[in-house]
């Protein structure tokens, strides 16, 4: 795969994140703008990594990948458990749900949300935050690594945004913790789309002449 074919899935898979953002009102059509663009912002990130013969630009993406998917497995895994504890506390049997009637079921529902134990608050409660938490580390995590794949393409580019994109995204993720977090990580995105289509100018540059 050559420089350009490689730049240019580059910057058109960072588009499609940055624009799978904006589609949020229909959830579906995000995560599949969202996962086509990561592949191909993958693809594009593996042929850069053989042009520049720098294979830790494709790795450090990679293991920026993985650690998002298991830090939302992980929470998936914690909300699966609390729910299946809630209900255990509300005295409703998972395995004979689908044969129950659904008015029975909502009745007998309610009756115990009246009554609502505080253990099972403190169950709900824990588990947010548990979720909460690992999601936060996870997507730490998943921006260091992103970060160390950019600085990589930047030094081997010389394109700068590289380098500022991947600074965005990784003080985004430590400040998901409030709005303007996720503001940063989607410029952030932005900025490396434009990166990508700035490397063929960039890597076309001269070498300076010997001293």
């Amino acid at each position: 795969m050559n420089l350009e074919t490689s730049k240019n899935l580059g910057g058109v898979g960072a588009l499609l994140i940055f624009i799978s953002i904006l589609a949020f009102p229909v959830p579906y059509a995000t995560g599949i703008l969202a996962l086509i663009g990561l592949i191909v912002l993958l693809i594009g990130m593996k042929g850069l990594a053989d042009y520049y013969q720098t294979g830790g630009i494709f790795n450090n993406a990679l293991y920026a990948v993985i650690a998002a998917i298991v830090g939302v497995v992980a929470a998936i895994g914690t909300a699966v458990v609390a729910f299946v504890s809630i209900f255990a506390d509300l005295g409703i049997d998972l395995a004979n749900l689908a044969n129950l009637d659904p008015t029975t079921v909502s009745s007998e529902l309610i009756a115990q949300l009246m009554n609502f134990a505080s253990s099972t608050f403190i169950t709900l409660i824990t588990a947010l935050v548990v979720i909460l938490v690992v999601l936060f580390v996870f997507a730490i995590l998943a921006a260091f690594f992103f970060r160390r794949s950019l600085s990589l393409l930047s030094s081997k580019t010389g394109a700068g945004l590289f380098g500022t994109a991947g600074l965005l995204i990784l003080i985004g993720a430590v400040l998901t913790i409030i709005a303007i977090g996720f503001l940063l990580i989607w410029i952030g995105i932005l900025i490396a789309a434009i990166a990508f289509f700035q490397i063929k100018a960039q890597a076309a540059q001269a070498p300076p002449p010997p001293k």
